[in-house]
């Protein structure tokens, strides 16, 4: 299990775009299970939408890419590495995740070639499928 500070090793991302409040669990180059408490006081929901707040599905997408990082940017050799997006594809949306839901993140790495990959990732609200599909990532050196 990691804390916001564990994580905060691992991926690169800060505050106000840290998308994962916890790790359940990882295997280093395997999988990631995270967790996103979803927030009315997060500054999206001002806009999207007025009266009727949703979480936007491009900030679910970087929720579960921040989980599938997790997996990646563990592993011995690519630790102060960063893994950058190279593709989304079968993602569907199911169902909104609203404020006050904890959204479950589960990647699972499912293909590697060098510093390219894909993982399959699926977000769920109380077992329910909210988005799922495959990010394909690529693994670079940070500047």
């Amino acid at each position: 299990m990691l804390d916001i500070n564990g994580i905060m090793k691992i991926i690169p991302q800060r505050a106000p775009f840290l998308m994962i409040d916890r790790v359940e669990s990882y295997v280093p180059g395997e999988s990631a299970v995270a967790y996103k408490n979803v927030c009315i006081n997060e500054p999206h929901f001002a806009g999207h939408f007025p009266g009727q707040p949703i979480m936007p599905g491009v900030l679910i997408v970087e929720a579960l890419a921040q989980t599938g990082a997790i997996a990646i940017l563990s592993m011995e050799e690519n630790k102060g590495k960063n893994a950058l997006f190279a593709g989304i594809d079968k993602l569907r949306f199911k169902k909104p995740v609203l404020p006050g839901d904890v959204l479950k993140l589960e990647v699972k790495v499912i293909k590697t070639k060098g510093p390219i990959g894909v993982g399959e990732a699926i977000a769920t609200v109380d077992g329910k499928v909210a988005a799922k599909g495959e990010l394909t990532f690529a693994i670079v050196d940070n500047p």
